[in-house]
């Protein structure tokens, strides 16, 4: 279980509340209107963004004062955040060894992802050679790569057509569940979770809702989100 327990994280001058539990190997969706913290969340989390009050526990160890690389998180960004000058090999190798010092055995890892993503053949190119899909398939092959217990999504598919988007989506979650990894993925789009999230975490301005099942949410929300699913 992640708890976030009577937590404040703060991007810049913005302040965000959350005092909740996620559920160990289940997918939640964060979704909430434009500006109201639900990359905040995901930043406090992985902490990239300053925690000033409460504490933040993972299987029941306080993570709040480990800095980024120390927590159990992976996380796929908007952008991919692939390094233009590296190879699709050499930017999901960065998971296994940052100084790009991939020994025979970790490269036959690497190989193994790139083959999961649908990737198979690709490694020796650059991002700039990929396509939008492919290059969102390589962000995620390095976040699975990573070996962390959870996996943050900040609308990585969010630059896609509708149906790559909704493949990619699918094939981070079924990767993600056979490698036993929570999923906590920020959301536009109500029916991104209802196709794959167990629960949803709402985000109104400065406060994150505890989980709620997303059948429940969506077929009645909490107030302050009934105008934002209309």
């Amino acid at each position: 279980m992640l708890w976030c327990d009577e937590a404040t994280f703060w991007q810049g001058d913005y302040p965000l509340s959350a005092d909740l539990q996620i559920e160990a190997g289940k997918v939640t969706a964060v979704i909430g209107p434009s500006g109201a913290g639900k990359s905040t969340l995901l930043g406090g989390i992985a902490g990239f963004y300053r925690q000033q009050q409460g504490r933040l526990l993972w299987k029941d160890t306080d993570i709040t004062a480990l800095p980024p690389e120390k927590r159990p998180v992976s996380m796929l960004f908007q952008d991919n955040n692939l390094f233009p000058h590296l190879t699709v090999t050499q930017n999901i190798g960065l998971a296994l060894s940052p100084r790009l010092a991939v020994s025979n055995k970790e490269m036959v890892q690497v190989e193994h992802i790139l083959d999961r993503v649908g990737l198979t053949g690709l490694g020796d190119r650059k991002p700039a050679a990929l396509s939008g899909g492919q290059q969102s398939r390589a962000a995620l092959a390095r976040a699975l790569l990573q070996d962390r217990d959870l996996m943050l999504m900040d609308e990585p598919f969010s630059a896609l057509g509708p149906g790559l988007k909704a493949e990619m989506l699918d094939l981070s979650v079924e990767l993600a569940q056979a490698a036993e990894r929570t999923v906590v993925m920020v959301t536009h789009d109500p029916a991104d979770a209802a196709r794959v999230a167990d629960a949803i975490i709402g985000v109104s301005p400065s406060m994150a809702w505890a989980p709620i099942e997303t059948k429940q949410f969506l077929g009645a929300p909490p107030d302050p989100f009934k105008e934002y699913l209309g």
